[in-house]
């Protein structure tokens, strides 16, 4: 994997190296940061800027040798391989389990890491694209169960170790960069960062205010023109939150005249035709920062599974609890869907061509 990191020294550095004092409307650091297979931007304001964007990108570096399935000494590559076998790992590892297995319940399965040797036939592991024969993913789809990951305790109390069912892999990839920016979180309270936006390549965390006082804007990407990173569905006003996309356009090859994306159906075994041509997910970045920003990963990929209907069925069933989430739909008929507690905070990009459409909580399903 490519690992490069470009460094841009915001005026933080420099007026910190005075002894004067620091505008945190003002003073940044950003850091360009290529891990996890996508360019992520970190950008930090406050005295202590350059400390928190480093310790940020320590967190993003710390987890991609421990959660990449392409490094061969990570706990997940040595759990794959491992062939059944149990083996030890760490607590980032052993937290995403639990939480991977607590989601994939909760979506019955839309959402499920076992769907890992699906994807790697589809060739979205190597970039060494395919269509695999039904013969060949009926087969692999028997490796597709979530309730086989066993958590158990190790040697020790110290030596927590899990085991995979015969055959299977997993892949965190749809969850991990959720859970990089939840611990981020940590870090802009420790360093007492007063605003920050840090984006981890289609994983969004907005911190506190922008300079002039005004919410972060979130653009989301027009799915039917991603070549275009100007081109917009519609911008976000966020404070304090995450904001996770998922969409069919992120990746995908063509063959024969037809496209298929990265975003596979653990039930069917082919990437999901739901519909939907992507979803965003926003939840707050409050006390549980490590929760919600894991949560709207595995939504984002989950929701786009289940498709409208029923992606807005589980929001609803899903306000009462203690995590509550909003959603941003964007269809393949040229409609955008905005829940309830974002339609104030939404504004529809004129130049999209969609027709938008809001919907509440107290709308039958």
């Amino acid at each position: 994997m490519k690992r490069l990191t470009a460094y841009v020294l915001g005026i933080s550095l420099l007026l910190a190296g005075c002894g004067g004092p620091v505008d945190p409307d003002k003073a940044q650091e950003s850091i360009q940061v290529i891990a996890m297979d996508t360019a992520m931007l970190i950008t930090t304001y406050g005295e202590r800027s350059p400390a928190a964007a480093y310790a940020a990108e320590d967190i993003i570096r710390d987890l991609e040798d421990c959660l990449s399935r392409t490094i061969e000494t990570s706990d997940v590559s040595r759990l794959n391989a491992a062939g059944g076998e149990a083996v030890e790992v760490g607590e980032d590892l052993r937290f995403l389990l639990r939480e991977a297995a607590r989601l994939s319940a909760e979506t019955k399965g839309a959402f499920d890491i076992t769907v890992a040797p699906v994807a790697s036939a589809w060739g979205f592991t190597t970039d060494s694209f395919r269509v695999p024969s039904q013969e060949e993913l009926d087969t692999l789809l028997k490796l597709v169960d979530y309730s086989a990951v066993y958590d158990r305790d190790g040697p020790s109390a110290d030596s927590p170790a899990v085991s995979l069912g015969p055959g299977q892999s997993i892949d965190l990839g749809a969850i991990v960069k959720g859970y990089a920016a939840g611990k981020i979180v940590g870090i802009l309270r420790e360093y007492e960062v007063p605003r920050a936006n840090i984006n981890l390549g289609g994983n969004v965390l907005v911190w506190g205010s922008r300079p002039d006082g005004t919410p972060w804007r979130v653009g989301i990407q027009d799915p039917a023109r991603p070549d275009d990173k100007n081109a917009l569905a519609g911008v976000l006003e966020l404070t304090d939150s995450f904001a996770v996309t998922s969409g069919g356009y992120q990746r995908y090859f063509e063959e024969n005249g037809k496209r298929y994306h990265h975003i596979i159906n653990p039930a069917t075994g082919y990437p999901a035709d739901s519909g939907l041509a992507s979803v965003t997910v926003a939840a707050p970045a409050g006390s549980q920062a490590l929760w919600n920003g894991t949560m709207c990963d595995a939504y984002s990929t989950a929701l786009f599974v289940m498709g409208e209907e029923k992606a807005l069925d589980f929001w609803r069933d899903h306000q009462d609890g203690g995590s509550p989430f909003e959603l941003v739909l964007v269809t393949e008929d040229s409609r955008v869907i905005v829940t309830g507690g974002l339609a104030d905070r939404f504004t529809l990009d004129e130049n999209s061509g969609y027709t938008c459409e809001t919907v509440s909580y107290e709308t039958a399903s």
